[in-house]
């Protein structure tokens, strides 16, 4: 399969907000039941905030934590567990095999791990790669869908998301 890309800019923190809730909306819209995102940038790009806002958009109520000291956040809801995951603090596949990832595989998971590649085979492959980059005050957002699953997913997002800027 080919790998499905879409790049554009986030001109304001609002904008990334907004990049969650229709990531949701397109997770939900596209009938998606298991998947992996890898969400990578540099620190303070937005990686959290997007997950944050898809979070609370597919249901998620009160405070969602970073994961960068709990390693692992969940959140289950009645379709479906979303775990949070922040690999930053690790140094290997090695503590990524401590964490357990593998046992939320048993049932319907959207697994969300920020800084995938501190983890290496030790992670899931995505079914959809976001990566955040500065562009000045704004950020640069590419998307990569690596399955079918993620190109579903991404078709959604691209059909319902006006907000969009090359």
């Amino acid at each position: 399969m080919l790998e499905s890309r879409l790049e554009f800019t986030l001109p304001d923190p609002l904008a990334t907000d907004r990049l969650g809730a229709a990531l949701a909306r397109a997770w939900s819209d596209s009938g998606q039941g298991s998947a992996v995102v890898y969400l990578q940038g540099e620190l303070g790009a937005g990686k959290t905030t997007c997950v944050r806002s898809l979070l609370h958009a597919l249901g998620v109520e009160g405070l969602i934590r970073s994961p960068t000291y709990t390693l692992v956040e969940a959140y289950p809801l009645p379709s479906i567990l979303c775990v949070h995951v922040d690999l930053y603090r690790l140094q290997g596949p090695l503590e990524v095999d401590e964490l357990g990832l593998r046992d939320y595989f048993d049932g319907d998971c959207l697994l969300l791990v920020e800084w995938p590649e501190r983890g290496a085979d030790a992670v899931p492959p995505a079914d959809l790669g976001l990566t955040l980059e500065y562009l000045g005050n704004a950020r640069r957002c590419r998307m990569i869908a690596h399955t079918g699953r993620g190109r579903l997913w991404l078709d959604s997002f691209t059909a319902g998301t006006p907000m969009l800027s090359a």
